[in-house]
């Protein structure tokens, strides 16, 4: 998987500079010798051995190596004066617990660590809870898995839409439809009424839409009555919407109702899968465009409207732990005057800029698509980038976008990793 060769590449790579990846944290040297005090576990437990350092434990179970800060143990205690388990909140204040404390005892069985504090309090933990949840187990897992696509790998997949009354009536189909949603960053949904108040109900199954400047639900016209391109009839390149803001829409979704008229179709390329390619090819361009913060701007004056956005932030983020790839912002279109990138950087970010737009551009990273009414379509706007060709005569489509955490929330509780 893609996140693997990542983590591979940060720990192995360096930039031009000659220093490591700026989001990876230093390497802790050595653990402390002293005081050291080995206690391997009983031999009907072989997989798992202890060792007391000054300031934390380490800890190894299961191929796993941790490093659990004494601190760090004594706040995420699960105990029932400490943690609240019918509204799985933290009932311990954080900031009372002494930042020198040290367990007066410690002991591990087959399956579970026990600490002791110095005011008698004892905390429990499941070895198992523990590597899930140690920085150490976090950096090996993905938080969201995904299967990167071209065209072709997309069309061999073939993943197929789901039935709107299923999607509606059904947690079969609403299931169905969010795992491919998830894996793959769209998905449709078929026989939809093509009216802007079925669309909205539709929407309304998975999240809770986002109201934003251009309202709730959008009807879209090339009347030119937003002072954005999209509102015409001209071709749009790749990118992602509403870079201008500070968290960019998480999920948008488009249903054409109707087009008298010629060309018009959509294209969606996965930015994930053209990011990986240039890390493959060239971490040190990869770094810069996840280092790099720039400002998109959006600005119009146009009729009643009148807006002034800016969005700070990468083209590329990533989760620092694991180094996972978890949003693109790529607009040409709205990025505004590079003014936060020095002069010695600038020359090498345009670089980078030029290697991602390569692969964006690359015809077989193309997916083109017909959107006809009863059609609807969803895209992580996160991750994959949108654009269209020109057309002729009346095209209208109408949308919204929605709440990425309602979107996932949804998908969770259906027991979907999200």
């Amino acid at each position: 998987m893609w996140c693997q060769r990542l983590a591979w590449l940060l720990r192995g790579q360096r930039g031009s500079t000659g220093r490591r990846w700026p989001w990876l944290p230093r390497d802790p040297g050595p653990v402390p010798a002293a005081p050291a005090r080995c206690r391997p576990t009983a031999p009907a437990s072989p997989r798992c051995a202890w060792q007391l350092h000054q300031d934390h434990l380490e800890l190894r179970y299961g191929g796993t190596l941790m490093r659990l800060d004494f601190v760090w143990l004594r706040d995420h205690c699960r105990s029932a004066s400490c943690y609240n388990a019918k509204t799985n909140q933290r009932s311990l204040d954080t900031a009372s617990v002494d930042l020198a404390i040290r367990p007066q005892a410690v002991r591990v069985d087959e399956t579970t660590l026990f600490l002791t504090w110095p005011d008698g309090h004892v905390t429990r933990y499941g070895l198992e809870w523990l590597v899930r949840n140690s920085y150490e187990g976090q950096k090996q897992q993905v938080m969201h898995p995904r299967i990167l696509w071209n065209a072709e790998i997309y069309r061999q997949a073939q993943v197929p839409s789901v039935d709107c009354r299923s999607f509606l009536e059904t947690d079969e189909g609403l299931k169905e439809f969010l795992q491919n949603f998830l894996l793959y960053g769209i998905a449709f949904v078929e026989n939809v009424t093509p009216t802007k108040e079925d669309t909205e109900i539709l929407a309304e199954r998975i999240s809770i839409i986002r109201e934003t400047i251009y309202g709730r639900m959008w009807y879209f016209t090339s009347d030119f009555s937003r002072g954005d391109t999209a509102y015409t009839k001209l071709a749009l390149d790749r990118h992602t919407d509403t870079t201008y803001f500070q968290e960019p829409c998480g999920i948008q979704v488009f249903h054409c109702l109707k087009h008298e008229g010629t060309g018009g179709r959509t294209l969606l390329v996965d930015g994930f899968h053209a990011a990986e390619q240039v890390l493959r090819r060239a971490p040190e361009h990869f770094e810069l465009l996840a280092k790099v913060p720039l400002k998109h701007e959006y600005v119009e004056s146009v009729g009643g409207c009148h807006n002034h956005m800016i969005g700070v932030g990468p083209v590329l983020n990533v989760y620092p732990w694991n180094n996972e790839l978890y949003l693109i912002r790529y607009n040409n279109y709205d990025r505004a005057v590079i003014n936060t990138v020095p002069h010695d950087v600038v020359r090498r970010w345009y670089h980078a800029h030029r290697a991602l737009t390569a692969e964006l551009r690359r015809p077989d990273n193309e997916l083109w698509v017909k959107l006809k009414p009863g059609k609807a379509l969803f895209v992580d706007n996160w991750r994959v980038l949108h654009g269209r060709e020109a057309f002729t005569g009346y095209r209208q489509l109408c949308g919204c976008y929605l709440t990425r955490d309602d979107v996932l929330n949804t998908a969770r509780l259906l027991g979907l990793q999200a």
